[in-house]
Parts: C-alpha cells; sequence; structure tokens
C-alpha cells in the first residue's frame, strides 16, 4: 500500500479507483511542476477529450526548493504545503483525470536501494494502466530527476508484459534534448492553447516569485526548438519539446540505462565527428 504521506486529488470529484481508470496518459514526475514543463504533449492530448485522461505522480514533497521574496522566511513544511496547493490548481486547470503526490524526501527518492517508491509506483500504474508513460530524461543533469526516472523503469519492469505501457517517453527539464541526433529525438508539437500553457506554468508561482523563471524559459525553450529543429526547413510548428523513447527499456529487462542513454551520446559523438571531418 502507497506510503502513509500520499495524497491524492481529482479535480471533478470522481471516486478515486474510477479517476485512476480511465488514465491513458500518465507523467511522473520528481517535483511539483515538473509535469507541467515536460509532459505537456500529454496534456494537450487528454484536454477536453471524452476517451483521454491524463493524470500525474509527483514524487517528492518540495521541501528543498530555493525561495525568495514573500517565501523567503517560509519553513521547509510550508513550503511544502504551497506547492502542493500549486500543483492541485494545475490539475484543476489542466482537467487531470488524477493527481497523486507520493510526499517523498528527495534523498529517498535517490537512494538507488529504495524500493518502497518503487512498490508505490508500479500499485499506480497498474491500476491506471496507461498507453503512455512521459517521466524524466536519463541525461537530465537534476540527481532527484533521474533518480525518479530510473524508479519509473524499475516499477513498470516488476509488472506483466501485457500491463506495461506501450510508450515511455524520456523528456527535457533540468538539461534540453536537441543535441539528440534528429533521426532519434521525439519531437512533440506543443504549440496549441498557449493560453492553457502558461496558465499551467504560472500558478507555481512559489517557484518563479522564488526567484527562478521557468515558466519564461520553458516557452523559450520550446521555440527555440521549433525555430532550430531544422536548418534547411521552414518551422513546422511554432513549440516544440524534445523527448527520447525510453520504451525498450520497459521491452527489455536487461537493458542498463546507462549504457542506453551512452549510446545516444556516442551516435552524438560521431554525428559530430562526422562533420567536421566532411568539411575539414
Amino acid at each position: 500500500m502507497y506510503s502513509k504521506s500520499v495524497d491524492f486529488y481529482v479535480f471533478d470529484n470522481q471516486p478515486l479507483d474510477k479517476a485512476l481508470a480511465r488514465t491513458t496518459h500518465l507523467a511522473v514526475s520528481a517535483h511539483q511542476d515538473d509535469i507541467e514543463f515536460m509532459a505537456y504533449k500529454g496534456i494537450l492530448e487528454c484536454f477536453g477529450q471524452k476517451d483521454k485522461w491524463f493524470s500525474a505522480i509527483v514524487m517528492t514533497d518540495g521541501a528543498g526548493s530555493p525561495r525568495s521574496g514573500i517565501y523567503a522566511d517560509y519553513t521547509d513544511s510550508e513550503m511544502q504545503a504551497v506547492r502542493q496547493v500549486e500543483q492541485k490548481k494545475a490539475a484543476f486547470v489542466g482537467e487531470y483525470g488524477s493527481l497523486t503526490l507520493l510526499n517523498y524526501p528527495s534523498k529517498q527518492i535517490k537512494d538507488p536501494n529504495d524500493v518502497e517508491s518503487v512498490s508505490d509506483l508500479a500499485e499506480l500504474i497498474a491500476k491506471m494502466s496507461p498507453e503512455v508513460v512521459y517521466t524524466h530524461n536519463p541525461a537530465d543533469k537534476h540527481d532527484t530527476h533521474v533518480g525518479a526516472m530510473t524508479k519509473v523503469v524499475k516499477a513498470i519492469r516488476s509488472l506483466p508484459a501485457d500491463k506495461r505501457p506501450k510508450k515511455l517517453y524520456g523528456c527535457e527539464v533540468w538539461r534540453g534534448l536537441d543535441w539528440v541526433n534528429n533521426n532519434e529525438k521525439i519531437r512533440f508539437d506543443v504549440g496549441e492553447h498557449p493560453n492553457l500553457a502558461a496558465a499551467l506554468m504560472g500558478v507555481f508561482d512559489s517557484q518563479i516569485a522564488g526567484g527562478k523563471r521557468y515558466d519564461a524559459a520553458t516557452i523559450g525553450r520550446r521555440t527555440a526548438n521549433a525555430t532550430y529543429a531544422d536548418d534547411h526547413e521552414v518551422d513546422r510548428a511554432e513549440q516544440v519539446s524534445y523527448a527520447i523513447d525510453l520504451t525498450p527499456l520497459i521491452e527489455d529487462d536487461t537493458l542498463s540505462i546507462a549504457d542506453y542513454i551512452l549510446g545516444y551520446i556516442s551516435r552524438f559523438a560521431d554525428e559530430v565527428k562526422t562533420r567536421i571531418n566532411k568539411v575539414n
């Protein structure tokens, strides 16, 4: 069973089991606000649809976030409460099928020996049975993000093959994925409903007013991705977010996560070397 600190939120007050079971697209993040920055494609896919539902799982309690301005003197417990409310606001605005706040301390998610959070995730994913899962990418430079991603892979691997999602994507947050070779990067057109995107990111005032313009940075990255996607073609989208396909990691349990992402890095290095040698 889930940790004693787990908190569920369902914007339309459906029974919890029903809310979880209707999930078709799921995002699992380390922190409050990561969902809206990295998995907007999933939110768009489901927003206003009757047969698709986006759900979110946030793994940590948000206690260690930087703070300034009106939040400068907030204690960790006070900041946790603020961030939970903000995440619920986003779930209401985005009409998420369900929101689960696991509220684990960050150090637990970074612990490679932790099995409690993996068990929680496996139980939730089994109940939701999503077709698509979004999480952090293995090349992210934030330890807790990478820890959350490994927990997601472990949780899915613990499920029978026929109960696993069809797709698992690793998305951008604390490192962009524009470096991935064009033939390997997943491009999500996320230019629709810019008002919704702004609203979803804007509710996280404790982070934005606290000195980090994540909202402006994310829109800037998406716009840059769209413009710099192809050097010989006109823009095909106004905003693009990138991901890498992690599905092979949940199809073959013997694959090493580290070796898998290092393959991308190695192929990128080869592409750079080939281009230089071609013109040098």
